[in-house]
């Protein structure tokens, strides 16, 4: 299973795929901000108030829930992340112990991706220009001082009032730089490396094991901005997401990108109970290369354009379902701030229950059950479900792996012709949906398993020699 970030790297650039994991985000032309107002920043951020979260904010801002990031690394010492961050561990031996080190192929996503959630913003801006203020105060002070001494004319003249030197505010939270959806959470980072360094365990034992501390950890909701080629998942991730069910966490992951390559839903989006989340456009519609289909997706958020903190200290601009599923991972932290008795799966539930219905009519393969609302999520009346809407990896496990364990039944017993197959969960491993490329002259592209395109190359194989025979005779 090859597994990689949801962010994908700008045309004409190759697209790395390392390890099992790749990440699910796409950088965008703009640089860093060392030459921008900072104001631009915030200004971009129109997902905040168009999809809901400023009107959600007079309800709650996410105090008291804890999110953590399985990501890359976050920079915790970013203006617009300080004191956000409640703990963090590396899986990967290759990082800092707290996850605080961002590290592999793109280490400016998992910051990028914390500051989607849990973004303050900064005062840097004041900062500067009162710093600015007082260093040409203190000048003009300095130089009337030497006019004095200089001069005997003006002795028995009162000297004229100075200006007063103006306060240096605090670093943040301001009005500037990133604010996050759920601005008041607490962060957890979990650092992996999707490399190739052997002194690193393989993507697949990372994400189970940064699971699993996420949850003893204290994590209410889980982001998962990562992305795969594979539908199925390997054994040791069920005990993780399982163990993550079990403990009532609400786990969030990217529907990956068809920028990258990612034409169709993989794991661990494909895992069910997770909430997965596909990507949009600034117009409100599927973003082509910033998002992808599947039978597994739950909803749709911003993903193309966004803006994102950097490690450095600066931002970004970027796209991809690596942002937009830490969007729907900061709703699900102010729902359970609001409601904190919430169980995971009526968390979910809401946050599909009050999307706005897109695409073909009811749940569809692009926008799973619609486009986000931040604030009918948090404030609407919703009734309340027994189960989550997305599945359950418990009775997946249960129906799937029975049969790899278990020896066969030797009973030789008909069975009943009443009985009927359990319709209420998963019957097979979650297999994504073709995919048409809505641009002229290209063919509808399906994401091949390797056992698939064995069968396909092996039928081709076969053809091909059908044909020499025929020529030749």
């Amino acid at each position: 299973m090859t597994v990689k970030p949801t962010r994908t790297p700008p045309r004409p650039r190759l697209v790395v795929r390392t390890g099992a994991v790749a990440l699910t985000g796409l950088l965008l032309a703009g640089g860093l901000a060392a030459t921008a107002h900072a104001d631009q920043w915030r200004d971009d951020q129109y997902w905040l108030e168009e999809y809901g979260f400023t009107e959600a904010w007079e309800t709650t801002e996410g105090e008291g829930i804890t999110i953590a990031v399985i990501d890359t690394g976050v920079d915790s010492s970013h203006p617009d992340l300080t004191e956000q961050f409640a703990g963090g561990t590396d899986v990967s031996t290759l990082g800092a112990s707290d996850g605080t080190q961002p590290l592999g192929v793109d280490p400016d996503h998992g910051t990028m991706v914390a500051s989607l959630i849990a973004g303050h913003g900064n005062n840097l801006e004041e900062i500067a220009k009162a710093e600015e203020f007082n260093e040409e105060l203190a000048r003009a002070e300095e130089e009337a001082e030497d006019e004095d001494e200089d001069s005997d004319d003006d002795a028995d003249e009162s000297p004229s009032p100075s200006p007063t030197p103006r306060d240096v505010p605090d670093p943040g939270p301001g009005d500037h730089g990133i604010l996050g959806v759920a601005p008041a959470a607490q962060l957890l980072s979990v650092s992996v490396y999707l490399g190739d360094d052997p002194a690193a365990p393989t993507p697949e034992e990372q994400i189970p094991q940064a699971v699993k501390w996420a949850v003893d950890n204290g994590a209410d909701v889980i982001n998962i901005s990562l992305s795969s080629s594979a539908q199925d998942w390997p054994l040791s991730w069920d005990e993780a997401f399982l163990y993550a069910e079990e403990n009532d966490v609400v786990v969030v992951a990217a529907a990956g990108n068809r920028g990258s390559g990612t034409m169709t839903v993989g794991a661990p989006a494909t895992i069910p109970g997770v909430l997965t989340v596909a990507g949009l456009d600034q117009n409100g519609a599927a973003s082509w290369d910033s998002s992808t289909e599947g039978i597994t997706i739950g909803v749709a958020a911003p993903a193309d354009p966004l803006v994102g903190a950097l490690p450095d200290g600066g931002y970004r601009r970027w796209a991809g379902t690596s942002g937009a599923a830490p969007i729907v991972a900061g709703l699900a932290a102010l729902i359970r701030s609001e409601y904190p008795d919430m169980p995971a799966h009526q968390v979910i539930h809401r946050i599909l229950e009050t999307a706005h219905d897109a695409g073909d009519a009811g749940i569809d393969p692009v926008y799973g059950h619609g486009i986000i609302d931040a604030a009918a999520a948090v404030n609407a009346d919703v009734a309340t479900v027994d189960r989550n809407p997305m599945d359950s990896i418990s009775e997946w496990i249960r129906v799937h792996r029975r049969a790899e364990v278990e020896p066969p039944e030797t009973s030789n017993s008909p069975v009943p012709p009443s009985a009927s197959p359990d319709t209420s969960v998963p019957t097979e491993v979650p297999v994504a949906a073709d995919v048409t490329d809505p641009r002229a002259g290209i063919q509808p592209a399906v994401l091949f398993s390797a056992g698939g395109l064995a069968l396909v190359l092996a039928v081709v194989a076969l053809v091909l020699l059908l044909r020499s025979r025929r020529t030749t005779s």
